[in-house]
C-alpha cells in the first residue's frame, strides 16, 4: 500500500501537472549526497571540499588539491520503500579539478492497477502487475580559483538527467549548477550555489496504450498536453567557521537560507521567491571521529483532522569515522517533525588516495 501511494504521488507530479513550469520537478537532484551533509542538514554549502562536493556547491572540489577522491553512497528513503544512490569521482589537475558523478533514486515492485477494471467496469485482479520507477542522472563537474585567488573557487555542474516510470513514460533532461565559496581572512566561509542557473528541462515521451484505462467508454488516464517541464532555480546560501576547542576538539557550525523561485509551504513565501533557512554542525575528535546535527525543511503544513496551521521541520543527526584516507559516515533524518515520521538511513563511504600516499 505504501509503495502505491507513493506511486501516485510521484505520478501526479512527473505526469499529470497541467504547468509546464513545475515546483517539484527534478527534486531527486535536491537531497544532495554524502551522509556528512545529509547528518548536517544540508549545511555545507560552504565547506563541503571533497568528491561529494558537486550535489552541494561544485566550487568546493577545490578542496582536492592533489590526487583523487571516490564515493559511493546507498540510502532507504521512507522505511525503505525508495532507494538512493550515489557514486562519483574526482581528480585535481594543472587548471582545476574535475569530477563526475552518477545518481540514481528508484521505487521497486509498485503495483500497476491501471487494466485492474476491463472497459465493461468488471474487476479482474489477476491483471494486475507490477513495475518500477526509477531517476538518473549524470554530472560533470568542474572547479577552479579564478586568476590563481586561493580565496576565491568557483564551480559549475553540467548534468544529464534521465527519467522513467515503468512502461508508462520516460523523459530526458539538461540543467547546469554554478557554484562559489570564497574564505575570508577572519576564518569565516561564505557559499552559494544556484542550482537549475539556466532552468532544467525535461522532456516527456508517453505510452498512451500503457497508461490508458477506458471503462464504460470514459477515459480515466488521458496523457499529458504538456510533454516539457522546466525546472527552476533554487539558491542555496550558507557561511561557516571553523572553531578550534582544544588539542583534540573542533566544531564547525553552518547555518544559511534556501530560496526556491516559486511559492511553497516555507516559513516565508511569496508568488516570487519562498526562503526556508537550515542550519547544522560537526564536532570533529582528532581528525578521526565526528558527531553531527542539522536541521532543515522548515514549512507550514495543515493538519487534514483538525486543518491546523502547524510548523513542520526535518531533523538529522550523523556519525563518521576516518582512518587513514578512508571515511566512513553514517546519518540518519526524518521526513518532517510534525508532519511524518517515517526515516530515512544514509550510509557512505569515502576513498582520498592524498591521506592513503602521506
Amino acid at each position: 500500500m505504501k509503495r502505491y501511494l507513493f506511486f501516485i504521488c510521484l505520478l501526479a507530479i512527473s505526469l499529470f501537472n497541467a504547468q509546464i513550469i513545475r515546483k517539484y520537478s527534478n527534486e531527486f537532484l535536491n537531497i544532495g549526497a554524502g551522509a556528512r551533509g545529509l547528518g548536517m542538514g544540508g549545511a555545507v554549502i560552504s565547506n563541503q571540499e571533497d568528491v561529494y562536493a558537486p550535489m552541494w556547491n561544485p566550487a568546493g572540489l577545490n578542496g582536492i588539491d592533489r590526487d583523487w577522491q571516490a564515493s559511493a553512497m546507498h540510502a532507504e528513503y521512507f522505511e525503505s520503500i525508495a532507494k538512493y544512490d550515489y557514486v562519483a569521482f574526482a581528480k585535481s589537475v594543472e587548471s582545476g579539478v574535475f569530477g563526475i558523478s552518477l545518481v540514481r533514486l528508484g521505487v521497486d515492485n509498485i503495483l500497476n492497477t491501471t487494466q485492474m477494471i476491463d472497459p465493461e467496469g468488471n474487476i479482474d485482479y489477476d491483471k494486475i502487475s507490477s513495475f518500477s520507477t526509477a531517476d538518473y542522472a549524470a554530472i560533470l563537474s568542474y572547479a577552479f580559483y579564478p586568476s590563481g585567488n586561493q580565496r576565491l573557487s568557483l564551480g559549475a555542474n553540467a548534468k544529464v538527467v534521465y527519467r522513467n516510470v515503468g512502461k508508462f513514460a520516460s523523459g530526458y533532461g539538461f540543467g547546469f549548477d554554478l557554484g562559489a565559496i570564497y574564505k575570508s581572512e577572519s576564518g569565516w566561509n561564505y557559499g552559494a550555489m544556484l542550482r537549475d542557473a539556466t532552468t532544467t528541462v525535461n522532456f516527456w515521451t508517453v505510452n498512451q496504450k500503457e497508461l490508458s484505462a477506458v471503462v464504460n467508454g470514459e477515459e480515466f488516464n488521458p496523457a499529458p498536453k504538456d510533454k516539457m517541464e522546466i525546472t527552476m532555480p533554487k539558491l542555496n546560501v550558507g557561511a561557516s567557521r571553523l572553531f578550534e576547542i582544544n588539542r583534540d576538539l573542533k566544531l564547525l557550525p553552518e547555518a544559511g537560507i534556501n530560496v526556491d523561485f516559486a511559492k511553497t509551504p516555507s516559513l516565508i513565501s511569496t508568488d516570487f521567491a519562498s526562503i526556508t533557512p537550515y542550519a547544522g554542525a560537526e564536532l570533529t575528535f582528532q581528525d578521526m571521529i565526528f558527531v553531527r546535527l542539522g536541521v532543515n525543511q522548515f514549512s507550514n503544513i495543515t493538519d487534514i483532522e483538525s486543518l491546523k496551521r502547524k510548523m513542520s521541520f526535518q531533523p538529522s543527526a550523523g556519525i563518521g569515522i576516518k582512518y587513514k584516507g578512508l571515511t566512513l559516515d553514517y546519518a540518519i533524518t526524518n521526513s518532517g517533525i510534525g508532519g511524518s515520521n517515517f526515516y530515512s538511513n544514509f550510509f557512505s563511504l569515502k576513498l582520498d588516495m592524498q591521506d592513503f600516499r602521506n
